[in-house]
C-alpha cells in the first residue's frame, strides 16, 4: 500500500472523525472526508486544500450513497483505508423506545454504513489491498441497560464485518473493529437520544444510565486526539487487530464479559453440549 495513502472517512464534522482526519491531513496523506453539513469541514479545506476533499453525507439517505463512493474513489484515483465512523447513541429502555427512534438509528449506523463499504468494495477487490476501519463499541460486546437499540446496530455491524473479513481476506483487504469507551466527543452531547417519555418503572435500569450519560458528558476519559494516533498507527501494519477496544473501561469490561461466558459455559457444557446430540 502506497505510504500516501487516500483515505475516506465519514463522520467528520467533530469528535474521534474530526480527530482522526486532522491526524491524516498532519500526516501529510490525502482524504475524502464528510459531514451531512460541509461547512463544518472548511476549516480542513482551507488549511490543507487540495490534499483534501469535503462531502455530504446523510447515511439515512440510501439514494446518497452509490454516487458519493464514485465521487470519493473518482478524488484520489481510489480509497486504500475506509473508515466508517459517523453515527449517533440512543438511550432509553426497549420499551420506552419506539420505531420511530430506533429504526431510523439502524438506517445510519447499521444499513447506511453497511452499503456504503459495499458500495466501495468493487475498487478494494480491484486494487486487492485495502483497509477498513469500522467504529463499534464495546457496547456491541457488553450492552448496558438503556443501550440495549444502540448496542444491537454495532453488534450488527460486528457479526457483519466478521464474516466479512474473512470474504476479504484472499485480495488482501482486512477490517477492523474500534471498540471506545467513553470519549469527550459530542456521542453523548448533540450526538445523543434519549427516548421520551421515560418510564419511571425503568427508573433504576435505563434511568440510571440516563443520568449517568448526562453527568459524565464533557468529563469523559477517553482523549479523541490519542485514539486517532492510534488508528493511525494501526492502519499502518501489517497485521492490524480485528477488534481494538479504546480506553481502560472497554479492556475491564471485556475481560468481564469473557469471563462470564467462560463460566456459563462450564456450567452447562455437560447438559447442553454433546448431551443434546443423538446419532444413528
Amino acid at each position: 500500500m502506497s505510504t500516501e495513502r487516500r483515505w475516506f472517512i465519514t463522520g467528520c464534522s467533530s469528535g474521534l472523525g474530526r480527530a482522526l482526519a486532522e491526524a491524516v491531513l498532519d500526516n501529510g496523506e490525502r482524504a475524502v472526508i464528510t459531514a451531512r453539513d460541509t461547512a463544518s469541514l472548511e476549516p480542513l479545506v482551507r488549511r490543507h486544500g487540495d490534499r483534501v476533499r469535503a462531502l455530504a453525507l446523510d447515511l439515512a439517505q440510501p439514494a446518497q450513497i452509490a454516487e458519493l463512493a464514485r465521487e470519493a474513489e473518482a478524488a484520489f484515483g481510489g480509497v486504500d483505508v475506509l473508515v466508517n465512523n459517523a453515527g449517533y447513541g440512543l438511550v432509553g429502555a426497549i420499551e420506552e423506545t419506539g420505531p420511530d427512534a430506533y429504526r431510523p438509528l439502524f438506517e445510519t449506523n447499521f444499513f447506511g454504513t453497511l452499503e456504503l463499504t459495499r458500495a466501495l468494495l468493487p475498487g478494494f477487490r480491484q486494487r486487492r489491498q485495502g483497509r477498513i476501519i469500522n467504529m463499534s463499541s464495546i457496547a456491541a460486546m457488553a450492552a448496558r441497560p438503556g443501550y440495549g437499540f444502540y448496542a444491537a446496530t454495532k453488534a450488527a455491524l460486528e457479526s457483519t464485518s466478521e464474516a466479512l473479513a474473512q470474504e476479504l481476506k484472499p485480495f488482501g483487504i482486512s477490517i477492523t473493529l474500534v471498540e471506545p469507551g467513553p470519549f469527550r466527543t459530542d456521542w453523548a452531547g448533540r450526538s445523543l437520544q434519549f427516548a421520551e417519555p421515560a418510564m419511571d418503572a425503568y427508573a433504576d435500569s435505563s434511568g440510571a444510565s440516563r443520568e449517568a450519560v448526562r453527568q459524565r458528558n464533557g468529563r469523559q476519559a477517553g482523549d479523541p486526539v490519542r485514539a486517532a494516533q492510534v488508528i493511525l498507527e494501526v492502519a499502518g501494519i501489517e497485521k492490524p487487530p480485528f477488534r481494538l477496544p479504546m480506553g481502560t473501561f472497554p479492556y475491564k469490561r471485556l475481560r468481564e464479559k469473557l469471563a462470564e461466558i467462560q463460566a456459563e459455559a462450564d456450567q452447562w457444557e455437560q447438559r447442553a453440549g454433546a448431551a443434546v446430540e443423538f446419532y444413528e
